[in-house]
């Protein structure tokens, strides 16, 4: 991307995109019952920082370096105990916050094969079938 080029972030629409992203996605959140028991029992905090964080990643503001450092995604994550199928939940409540939303393409096929990947990256514990 070029200095003078329109990050994702604006794109899209900028914070009122994002915070309704993660509002829509923890909505989805709360209603799953297996991918809602790996959350800390106060998603606040969460929804701050995930808002933070896209925001970032995506062009706008640098908040969440400014107040937390590197991202350190993978670390940041290990404690919460998350298989290929909670994974797979994540993705599914994502995407669909992304369509509902209604973030259009080229950006809408950006940001879903982010989340694809970083959710695989996430990744910390293996069922036997998925050792071999």
């Amino acid at each position: 991307m070029h200095d003078n080029e329109p990050s994702i972030y604006d794109k899209v629409g900028g914070a009122p995109t994002f915070q309704k992203l993660v509002d829509i996605f923890y909505a989805r959140v709360e209603q799953d019952v297996e991918l809602r028991a790996i959350f800390p029992a106060d998603l606040e905090p969460g929804k701050r920082w995930q808002y933070l964080f896209l925001s970032q990643y995506w062009g706008g503001p640098q908040e969440y370096a400014q107040e937390r450092g590197h991202p350190r995604l993978r670390m940041r994550h290990a404690p919460f105990p998350i298989s290929p199928e909670l994974r797979d939940r994540w993705v599914t409540h994502m995407l669909a916050a992304i369509d509902e939303v209604g973030i259009a393409e080229p950006e809408r096929g950006l940001m879903r094969d982010y989340f694809v990947n970083a959710a695989t990256f996430m990744v910390n514990r293996y069922s036997p079938e998925h050792d071999s």
